[in-house]
Order: structure tokens, then C-alpha cells, then sequence
């Protein structure tokens, strides 16, 4: 029996255009101007630091703050899955959802999925690339409303790599179920792959341009059940 619901966000629940297209440039537009003014933020402070450790161990260079700035810029364009850019960028979508300058993109079934799962006593849980603080601020300021209160779990890959076996392990273990009791979605077959060799079971969601691969799927989650 199904107990938890895990959902991918990307392409799963939200359409990869609203992260691409409006988060990551508004995160490359205010980068600069949000950097030098909250320099003194704890986790600003520690998110350069951390920047700083990487270049060093890459390329043995020491860089200073408009260095790092670039480097988090160039990071931003190449879609770098680094807990330094998480956390900057989360911190400055923080400030964009609350001017309400945008609203996180929810597809129409997800809402009545979720309301159908938690009428059935399930369990819902997301695990994205992008940090939980960016998780929790697209469900919080849906265009559907606020989402947060369906949700009991979140994950990041603090909890390891989509794309590897022991992350979804981890998942199941922090939740204290048996992979056996978790279902993923997700609209990567990689994604797929890892989570069902976990012992999870696991839907290909099929949002447009999504190709299909061997792993059970639907169109929409109102074909799930």
C-alpha cells in the first residue's frame, strides 16, 4: 500500500518555462544589487564563503566579491545544482514572491491530486534540485493558492542526487517507510530509474514535449487514480 506521495517539481508539478524562464532570470537580474546589500546576512556570509572554497579547490584562485558574483552569474546560465547558488538564489525569490512581482506556476491538476491524496490519509513529500526554501516559496505562492499545508515532507539534494539509488533510500528511511510504500513522479526517466531501483514505485509524468519511456506513466494525475 501506498503510503507517501513524492512528487519531482519540474516538468512534474510545474512547468519547467516558469523556472527557466521567470525565476532564473530574475534571480540573475537582482543577484548583484541583492549581494552588496545583505553582504552581512548569515546566509549570504556563508554562501560566498562557500563559493569562494569552490573556485579555490576547481582552479586554485582566490576571488573576491564581484568574482564571486560572476561566478554565481555564470552558475545561474549553466543551471549549476550548487548549495551556495541555492541558498542566494532562494533568498532573492524570498523577496520577489513577496513584492508579488510573480507567482509559482502549479499546473490545474496537481491541486485536486493532492486534495484526493489527502482524502485518502496519504502522504504528500517533494524533492527537487532546488533547495527546500525555493520549494516552499513556489507552493506558498501558487497560482493556485497556498499548497504548503498539504505537503508533509521536503527534500533537496542535500539528501543526495536525483539520478542516484541511495538518495530515494534516504528518503524512505528520514520518513520512516519502506521504499515499497513510496510512489515518485517525476518527468525524468534517470529520476525514474534510481528511485524504482530503490523499491519505490514510480509514474513517468507526460506534461507536452515530455517523451515517453518504459516506466508506467500518465498525461495528467487524474489518470493515476
Amino acid at each position: 500500500m501506498i503510503k507517501l506521495f513524492l512528487f519531482d517539481i519540474e516538468g512534474t508539478t510545474t512547468d519547467i518555462n516558469f523556472v527557466h524562464k521567470v525565476l532564473f532570470p530574475y534571480s540573475n537580474k537582482h543577484l548583484e544589487s541583492f549581494i552588496l546589500q545583505h553582504q552581512t546576512h548569515p546566509g549570504v556570509m556563508k554562501a560566498l564563503e562557500s563559493v569562494k572554497e569552490t573556485v579555490y579547490e576547481e582552479d586554485k584562485k582566490q576571488i573576491g566579491l564581484y568574482d564571486v558574483i560572476s561566478t554565481l552569474k555564470n552558475w545561474i546560465l549553466i543551471d549549476r545544482k550548487h548549495g551556495a547558488l541555492k541558498e542566494i538564489q532562494g533568498l532573492i525569490w524570498h523577496e520577489g514572491y513577496s513584492k508579488n512581482e510573480f507567482e509559482g506556476h502549479i499546473y490545474d491538476d496537481v491541486k485536486p491530486f493532492f486534495e484526493k491524496i489527502k482524502s485518502l490519509h496519504g502522504k504528500i513529500a517533494i524533492y527537487s534540485s532546488g533547495s527546500v526554501q525555493a520549494q516552499k516559496l513556489i507552493f506558498g505562492h501558487s497560482c493556485v493558492g497556498d499548497l504548503k499545508a498539504f505537503i508533509s515532507y521536503y527534500f533537496d539534494t542535500k539528501v543526495g542526487g536525483k539520478r542516484e539509488k541511495k538518495s530515494y533510500e534516504t528518503i524512505a528511511g528520514e520518513v520512516g517507510l519502506k521504499p515499497q510504500e513510496i510512489q515518485f513522479f517525476s518527468d525524468i526517466p534517470e529520476e525514474l530509474e534510481a528511485a524504482e531501483a530503490s523499491g519505490m514505485k514510480v509514474t513517468h509524468i507526460l506534461r507536452d514535449g515530455t517523451q515517453p519511456s518504459r516506466f508506467p506513466s500518465a498525461r495528467h494525475f487524474g489518470e493515476v487514480f
